[in-house]
């Protein structure tokens, strides 16, 4: 379905927009030539599967060297997803063919709906095309069912791409094609209707039977799958061994589908359509995309375009249905007169008004319980009309934090006067606009101004040039595009090579979650060296991400460029490099080694994935003499103690000298240097106080973190869970006291007297937020799922979708905590003591 709220609603009102092209658009949209940036993982070298980090080496190998099991699976992997978007891509063209022959039939009675001229326009090629797709799925789908390695299908594709000419007529009238189609349904009610809700057929597994598209969406589809059958014959030929049959032809059939899109592209690209300004000066998009606008201290949404001249400012403009929609100009400044300033300079830049984390976890947590809810509503094949306010709150709930979650400033300054300061939430993003501004700075640039005249011929071309169409939000995604990944990215940064001279350096690592990038980890400095050997790991949870980014910089410790500023990053960047978390190659259990080079550095690292459910799963021990995955009985047994050691040792050292860290449990420990502490605590190794002194707060405070959450249960048990979940739902105050009063009773006394242990450090860290920035909702989002989340036999969660059920119970687990650290102080001897007021059996 195309429920894409458009970039067009910057005040979150969320009315559909599909990611057709606009109306009376005069150009094509530029169509993708190039292949996926995925750099399949699978195809370098893999390590031995016995999970041992990988260490840099030089013969990592070609796709070619790999076993031919494996290729044999990664292709079958790539045919099976396109197989199931082909044929949603095949129910699409049925559904604009549907209506088809009745209007047909109509044209030629005294009361037409249309003429037949307008039907063969609107409806031109969309029958050959569907024929051929449905030929080449006929054919496809049987071979994928009986998988081995003597199938070949490489002359399916090259057939394929030998009918590709029947697109160019489909492109060439594209744009006839929608005007005729507009200006049908703005003269004919009945065809306004028929254009307005066209029906999908849903793929043949999905319990959804239909979703309704609009013809304008559907006519852009054609357009869309032209480059899908490029980028999966540049997949599988990296899986096709050179010698194999298919290897040629496949290789002959991407040979046809690039000339074939070079050669349209020639007609639609619209960045070679310059802008002509009255005085004959040729202006070209170079860059564009939404970025949050400081004005007047609240956040705006704009688009802003960077041409070869000028950096333009724009918001969309409200319009009527079926209007023209436009862009309104807020502000523009030629290049010739743009500086960044330093943030020295910056002193009189207006504070950004931060939001706090808490309550940007809120929000995440209440789209993923929407995205359940969706997902629900589709499964119980919901009203569409359900489905579709349900998305519309996403929308709003996705536009605010993207609005609101951005925190480093990027600032603008215009030479004659104004300063104008952007917001972002990726260092990425804000050093990709401000070196394409340099770049073009180089230029002999001329100032000018602009007349109201020129001004607006600039702003009309922004709707047709823009290259970004929607606001980077998921509900903007089609629903066969990639939802992300789900889980755990585990990243060693081993080292970097390329550096001209000696300095003090540093990466850190950027992932997109919810629509936008942030950054999730960032290794220690390595000082005074051009071969900086870093070799952490970190672990980064992924919430619907599809990119990795690594930025490189040199640290600044210059005091006079500091800014008072917190969000304000100073050091330079030496380097940055982004690549795809393909779903497929990453989804191994073997670490894959791979470099992103970047401006003459190379950076090498490793990576593997762990998708939410596998990394849910609690493992026992298979040794019961250490504390990791041991039950806690066992270990307050062995060690004749209430609390465990290692509980109290780190919360010891924690309150020592980490109470006012700022993100104290929230900010990832290196992994490696909590791998050391977990190997001593299992040993009892006597150095374990020495090593506690010398280790990095925050790792001491994610073994904490990982030692409840490798307990083989839950530290409040897998047989009470149940009775938790219904106890924090209950409505009434004092019937909810009782029975989590009565819930904490039942605990066995080694979890009991842990449990209440850690609750009052808990409570001491969050006495000091306007220090450390954890409050009481920060750390029972942290601790919730940790200490509640049942072990694998236990757990009747079946994820069939990595954000279904989980939010839901995630959220009533960060609730129960929450419950105990708001209630006031409870004493383990009261509680055993009163058994009347908690008498009520659960």
């Amino acid at each position: 379905a195309d429920f894409n709220y458009g970039a067009d609603e910057y005040d979150a009102e969320g009315n559909e927009e599909p990611k057709a092209l606009p109306e009376g658009s005069e150009t094509m949209p530029y169509i993708d030539e190039s292949p996926t940036m995925s750099p399949q993982l699978s195809a370098r070298g893999q390590e031995s599967g016995d999970g041992v980090s990988p260490t840099p080496t030089d013969g990592l190998g070609t796709g070619g060297e790999r076993d031919a099991g494996k290729g044999l699976e990664m292709r079958k992997l790539v045919l099976s997803g396109f197989l199931a978007s082909e044929e949603i891509y095949i129910n699409q063209l049925e559904a604009l063919l549907l209506p088809m022959k009745p209007l047909k039939a109509t044209a030629t009675t005294s009361q037409p709906v249309l003429t037949l001229q307008q039907i063969e326009t609107i409806f031109y090629k969309i029958q050959d095309i569907y024929e051929i797709h449905k030929e080449f799925y006929d054919s496809l789908c049987p071979k994928v069912q009986q998988w081995d390695s003597n199938v070949t299908m490489g002359h399916l594709f090259q057939k394929l791409a030998s009918q590709l000419g029947v697109y160019k007529a489909f492109v060439d009238n594209y744009k006839i094609a929608l005007e005729t189609a507009e200006k049908c349904s703005q003269s004919n009610n009945q065809f306004q209707k028929i254009s307005e809700e066209l029906k999908v057929k849903g793929p043949k597994d999905s319990k959804e039977s239909h979703t309704s598209v609009t013809m304008e969406a559907l006519l852009y589809k054609p357009i869309d799958r032209v480059t899908r059958s490029t980028l999966v014959l540049h997949d599988l030929l990296k899986h096709t061994p050179a010698d194999h049959p298919d290897y040629l032809l496949l290789q002959d059939a991407l040979r046809i589908s690039q000339n074939f899109l070079s050669s349209i592209n020639e007609d639609i690209d619209p960045r070679r359509t310059a802008v002509t300004t009255p005085k004959g000066e040729t202006r070209q998009l170079i860059k564009d995309g939404f970025l949050v606008e400081l004005s007047e201290g609240s956040r705006k949404l704009r688009h802003v375009f960077l041409f070869t001249d000028v950096l333009l400012c724009a918001k969309l403009k409200k319009t009527a249905v079926g209007k023209h929609q436009q862009y309104d100009c807020k502000w523009y400044v030629p290049l010739a007169d743009l500086v960044f300033p330093s943030p020295e300079e910056s002193e009189h830049c207006p504070q950004v008004h931060v939001i706090p984390d808490h309550e940007l976890e809120d929000m995440k947590m209440k789209i993923s319980a929407i995205k359940s809810e969706v997902q629900k509503e589709k499964a119980n094949k919901g009203q569409s009309r359900a489905i579709e306010r349900l998305k519309k709150k996403m929308f709003e709930n996705e536009f605010w934090l993207l609005l609101n979650s951005p925190a480093i400033p990027f600032r603008i300054h215009n030479r004659n006067g104004k300063s104008y300061l952007f917001l972002l939430s990726s260092d990425y993003e804000r050093s990709e606009w401000r070196e394409a501004i340099q770049r073009l700075q180089k230029k002999d640039l001329q100032a000018f101004v602009l007349s109201s005249v020129e001004l607006q011929v600039l702003t009309g071309s922004c709707f047709k040039l823009r290259t970004v169409h929607n606001i980077p939000v998921t509900s903007n995604k089609d629903d066969d595009e990639s939802p992300g990944l789900y889980g755990f990215l585990h990243v060693i940064v081993h080292s970097a090579k390329g550096f001209k001279q000696s300095a003090n350096l540093y990466c850190t690592l950027e992932v997109d979650s919810f629509g936008y990038f942030v950054s999730k980890a960032k290794t220690r400095v390595f000082r005074d060296t051009t071969e900086p050997q870093w070799n952490e790991e970190f672990e980064i949870e992924l919430e619907g991400s599809q990119s990795l980014r690594i930025l490189c910089y040199e640290k600044c410790y210059d005091k006079t460029k500091l800014n008072k500023d917190n969000n304000e990053i100073v050091d330079k960047i030496m380097g940055k490099g982004q690549i795809q978390l393909d779903p497929q190659a990453v989804q191994t259990k073997n670490w894959h080694m791979d470099v992103i080079e970047m401006n003459g550095i190379k950076v090498e690292f490793s990576m593997k994935f762990t998708s939410r459910d596998m990394s849910l799963k609690r493992t026992p021990s298979k040794k019961q003499t250490g504390v990791f995955g041991v039950k806690i009985s066992v270990v307050t047994k062995r060690e004749r103690s209430k609390v465990p050691y290692i509980v109290r040792q780190c919360i010891e050292e924690v309150e020592k000298r980490g109470i006012e860290e700022v993100g104290i449990y929230r900010i990832s420990g290196v992994a490696t240097d909590i791998q050391a502490l977990k190997a001593v605590f299992d040993a009892n190794n006597k150095d374990i106080l020495v090593m506690l002194s010398d280790m990095d707060i925050n790792a001491i405070a994610g073994t904490l973190k990982l030692y409840f959450r490798e307990l083989p249960e839950p530290l409040l048990t897998d047989r009470l869970y149940p009775a938790f979940m219904e106890g924090i739902a209950l409505s009434d105050p004092a019937a909810k006291e009782n029975c989590m009063m009565h819930l904490l009773r039942s605990l066995p006394d080694p979890n009991l007297i842990t449990f209440l242990f850690l609750l009052e450090h808990l409570k001491r860290v969050a006495e000091k937020e306007p220090i450390n920035k954890m409050s009481l909702h920060n750390l029972a989002t942290v601790f919730g799922p940790t200490l509640l989340r049942p072990s694998e036999g236990e757990s009747k969660v079946h994820l069939t979708l990595a954000s279904d059920i989980w939010s839901h119970d995630v959220m009533a687990q960060v609730q129960v905590l929450l419950y105990y650290l708001q209630h006031p102080p409870i004493s383990f001897t009261e509680l055993k003591r009163n058994t009347l007021y908690f008498s009520t059996d659960v």
